[in-house]
């Protein structure tokens, strides 16, 4: 009899319902199904494809409401008990050795953009579900229970998450979706109860870590061939909405001193805000992405705009700053145009840096599994960044080839993707087994 042979027949004597198969070898040499993974994002993006290659999967759509659906067939296949929350949250949750211990959370989102792509959110989502799944296959119970999500509206302003954290407030339901829903009705639409938002509410120190899985949506780790991004901290985001008000007229009538034309207003505020964000050193960003006109007829004066602003930066203080600095430009644009401007704040995320003992578990997965890494900031905005307000959270990202995003060209490479997988199952079993956690 072999030795290995002789050690089982022990084993099984002494009582093989202990018998834990992965005591034989070690946990370090576990590795998802990454070719299940690919199929798993081409079956997803049937949902909501469109023409140009991509998908409009946005919150609250047929289109979601469907993903959604086949994401929680795949939490089942991973031996995952699901339920929504009452937000529309979907949480997959497998039991752990200690009932006591909080649960260690990791996941994403799989709505789109319009006319977005195939990887950004369903990367983190789909890869969380195969971890949990490649755990189960091969037997490995952890001491902490886990919990797989995907949160819903994340590209709408964070809504699933900042309903789970609790900072998404009753006046925001009644704000209308990229959908045509307003959120309350969304939520509705998705399976939630807007009207029981409060227990889908977590409090701090309710998690025991939270970790994402993302494409970088830039290009630094493609240009320099680097592995997997190590993320430091994701930017905080403001939004605002911005109305500038002048006076409709006749365009053939009203001489060109006379008149009070909001929207030649509004391209003065909008390279305003240009100026402003790069008058200063440092990462920060401003845009103007959605303008409208009114009342929109090529021979009338335009006596109304309705435009965004947003701000984002690693420092709340800076964001402040800046937004101060473009009020100053557009009173002046008001006082010389003879218009009136009025803004009007409509999404908060507050910058969160990642926990320092996550990011060094996430460096010594990607060392061990011999990838390159980089510490990086997120120029984007993430689920995480609420997560942060409950417990330790990390980020982990994969190389968007040519840094494109929220794009049909979008595109991540399913080595990379694989990579990130195996970083995150590994990341997950070292905060399963870390003294602090």
């Amino acid at each position: 009899m072999h030795r290995r042979e002789f050690n089982l027949g022990l084993l099984g004597a002494a009582g093989a319902t202990f018998f834990d198969p992965l005591s034989l070898r070690s946990q370090s040499e576990l590795r998802v199904n990454g070719k299940r993974i690919t199929d798993h994002l081409s079956a997803l993006s049937e949902f909501g494809k469109n023409p140009q290659g991509g998908v409009s999967r946005v919150a609250y759509s047929e289109a979601d409401r469907q993903g959604r659906e086949y994401a929680m067939g795949l939490m089942r296949e991973a031996r995952l008990d699901v339920r929504l929350d009452t937000a529309g949250n979907i949480i997959g949750r497998r039991a752990g050795k200690d009932a006591r211990r909080r649960p260690l959370m990791f996941g994403s989102h799989i709505d789109s953009v319009p006319e977005g792509g195939n990887y950004d959110g369903d990367v983190g989502s789909l890869s969380s579900i195969e971890v949990a799944r490649t755990l189960a296959e091969n037997n490995v119970t952890t001491r902490h229970p886990l919990e797989v999500i995907i949160f819903q509206n994340e590209e709408g302003g964070l809504y699933g998450s900042r309903a789970f954290s609790g900072e998404l407030q009753e006046k925001e339901l009644d704000i209308v979706s990229t959908s045509g829903k307003t959120i309350r009705d969304g939520i509705k639409f998705i399976g939630g109860d807007p009207a029981r938002l409060a227990e889908a509410r977590r409090k701090r120190g309710d998690i025991a870590a939270y970790l994402e899985l993302h494409i970088e949506q830039g290009n630094i780790l493609h240009s320099e061939k680097i592995d997997i991004g190590v993320v430091e901290g994701i930017v905080g985001i403001k939004w605002w909405d911005v109305d500038i008000e002048g006076f409709s007229n006749h365009a053939g009538t009203t001489p060109m001193n006379q008149r009070q034309d909001a929207l030649l207003a509004g391209a003065k505020f909008i390279q305003a805000v240009n100026a402003t964000a790069t008058s200063v050193p440092g990462r920060q960003v401003g845009t103007v992405g959605r303008i409208r006109a009114l009342p929109g007829a090529p021979n009338v004066i335009p006596g109304k705009v309705v435009l965004s602003l947003e701000l984002r930066d690693l420092d709340a203080d800076k964001i402040e700053m800046l937004y101060q600095k473009i009020r100053d430009e557009a009173r002046q644009i008001a006082e010389a145009s003879n218009t009136k401007f009025d803004f009007k704040e409509i999404n908060v995320n507050t910058p969160a840096p990642t926990d320092e003992r996550v990011r060094k578990l996430i460096f010594d997965s990607a060392k061990e599994l011999m990838l390159t890494t980089k510490l990086m900031p997120s120029g984007a905005g993430h689920d995480a960044q609420d997560m942060a307000r409950l417990g330790p959270v990390g980020m982990i990202f994969v190389p968007s080839i040519g840094g494109i995003s929220h794009s049909p060209k979008e595109f991540s490479r399913p080595e990379d993707i694989t990579n990130g997988a195996n970083v995150l199952l590994h990341t997950v079993l070292k905060l399963d087994n870390a003294g602090w956690v």
